[in-house]
């Protein structure tokens, strides 16, 4: 982890101008293309889920405002964030957490984030480690091909930590679409910045077979 220190004087006026809001979050919702992805992932009986987690964490550790925390006056950029997403389970009708440590082999991440999965399937848990920010908090809504959505967070003390949600993939024409959400602190965060993910992780999904 290091500490940022924003050297273009209008780079930190944009810090501060969007810091200061009541609501500095902004999210911004796409299809990406899954036709490639989903006919490997279908094909070798890959995880869906642990599959796009790894997609959607690889992009964002790629990029590096994505791993970048408030910390009162302060910027901190972790080398290395770990998602902590939403899984269902077998004691509730609500859903669990599940943090894994994100690795870039995705082999080894998948064969850790499938355990982890099955622990939580019948020890749920709905609360990340005290004092840590290094997270990602994705989510998915399987049964809507949504447009838009929100998040329940606290805005005091400060949380800037991504929210990226998946929905229910839907065809079009000959192609196979899935909603994609990717909502951020706007003070560290911005629009460019939002695209270069979903530009990535488009990349990322057409070229999946290499990673498996």
């Amino acid at each position: 982890m290091k500490k940022i220190t924003f050297s273009d004087p209008h780079r930190q006026k944009h810090f501060d101008f969007f810091r200061r809001m009541d609501q500095p979050h902004f999210s911004v919702t796409a299809n990406v293309d899954i036709t490639r992805f989903r006919a490997i992932q279908a094909e070798q009986q890959l995880s869906f889920t642990s599959s796009v987690v790894y997609l959607i964490s690889r992009t964002a550790n790629d990029i590096p405002v994505f791993r970048q925390r408030i910390r009162g006056p302060e910027v901190v950029e972790h080398k290395l964030v770990h998602p902590s997403f939403a899984v269902l389970t077998e004691v509730s009708d609500v859903f669990s957490f599940c943090t894994v440590t994100y690795q870039r082999d995705f082999q080894a991440f998948s064969s850790d984030a499938l355990a982890q999965m099955a622990r939580m399937k019948t020890n749920p848990v709905l609360e990340d480690e005290p004092g840590r920010d290094d997270f990602l908090f994705l989510s998915t809504l399987p049964w809507v091909s949504f447009t838009t959505i929100t998040h329940a967070m606290h805005y005091s003390p400060v949380d800037s930590v991504p929210r990226i949600v998946w929905g229910k993939f839907f065809p079009e024409g000959d192609r196979l679409k899935m909603p994609l959400s990717v909502q951020a602190h706007h003070a560290l965060v911005d629009g460019r910045h939002v695209g270069e993910y979903f530009q990535k992780i488009q990349d990322l999904l057409d070229g999946f077979l290499e990673f498996t």
